[in-house]
């Protein structure tokens, strides 16, 4: 993903996840940001694993 859209898609949703904290539910936000990051990194590896699958070991 480019950093671009990852800075876009946090910009949106910092209201939320800061209406959340503000309820004292900071911890559902803080599983949402891990599920997002995981969701980036899982993109990121299948990335280079397909880079690497290509020859460029």
């Amino acid at each position: 993903m480019k950093p671009g859209i990852i800075i876009i898609i946090l910009i949106i949703f910092a209201w939320p996840l800061y209406y959340l904290y503000q309820r004292q539910l900071g911890a559902i936000s803080f599983l949402l940001l891990a599920i997002f990051f995981l969701y980036i990194s899982m993109k990121e590896r299948k990335k280079t694993k397909s880079q690497n699958k290509n020859g460029t070991d």
